[in-house]
């Protein structure tokens, strides 16, 4: 099978850290700013709105704002990568499903610095522990990963994890299995439209990463019968 993970609110909790990111980069490049802890709270809000899902708006390249494209954005985001920490020990079930011989990818979305996503996976540690990194959002859109993936690896079974179950709605195909990992901060977006979810097929919810062995257990269950 192909196991592919986001990221952000999937493998790493890159989130708790944001505003203590903000103040550190903000010590470093601007020690004469007032007011820093008030400054560093403003621009996690900013980042946080941004997180918003855009309901099966995922057809198209995006290029952030030019603010997001800053050397301080830069800065803010090496600091919040030294400060992310995996979730349920999820360098462990990478090298757990390697050894079982399924193909493991990182699959998710471009950080608004160019190059920043694979900068991040190797300061956490698992960048090496992928058979393939795909980034998608800036030079290929999500359904171009996709089918990236499926010229690379062929049509075997995809299991697609992620904490931001509106990237599904409209992607993949019939050997795709959808598994949202419901992480607090972004699953309140989901909260709010949970009809959505019926949109999405082959679903499965997990609330701790491990829970991806009993998917695939189950999906082969269920492909054999």
């Amino acid at each position: 099978m192909i196991i592919a993970f986001d990221f952000d609110g999937t493998l790493a909790d890159s989130y708790y850290c944001i505003e203590e990111a903000f103040r550190r980069t903000l010590e470093k490049r601007y020690r004469w700013l007032p007011g820093k802890a008030l400054w560093a709270k403003l621009l996690t809000k900013l980042v946080l709105f941004t997180e918003r899902p855009a309901f099966g708006k995922h057809n198209k390249n995006s290029k952030p704002p030019f603010f997001l494209r800053t050397k301080f954005f830069e800065a803010w985001f090496e600091e919040r990568a030294k400060l992310t920490k995996p979730i349920d020990n999820s360098p462990e079930l990478l090298r757990k499903l390697k050894e079982a011989g399924h193909t493991v990818i990182s699959f998710s979305a471009e950080d608004s610095i160019e190059g920043m996503k694979v900068r991040r996976l190797k300061e956490m540690g698992i960048y090496d522990l992928f058979d393939d990194v795909i980034v998608f959002g800036r030079y290929m859109t999500m359904a171009e990963a996709f089918q990236l993936v499926r010229e690379k690896y062929g049509n075997d079974t995809f299991i697609w994890v992620d904490d931001k179950p509106w990237r599904f709605i409209g992607h993949g195909d019939g050997n795709t299995e959808y598994v949202w990992y419901y992480f607090p901060l972004t699953a309140r977006f989901v909260e709010e439209k949970r009809e959505m979810l019926a949109l999405i097929p082959h679903l499965h919810v997990i609330r701790d990463l491990w829970s991806v062995l009993d998917v695939i257990e189950k999906v082969k269950r269920e492909r054999s019968s």
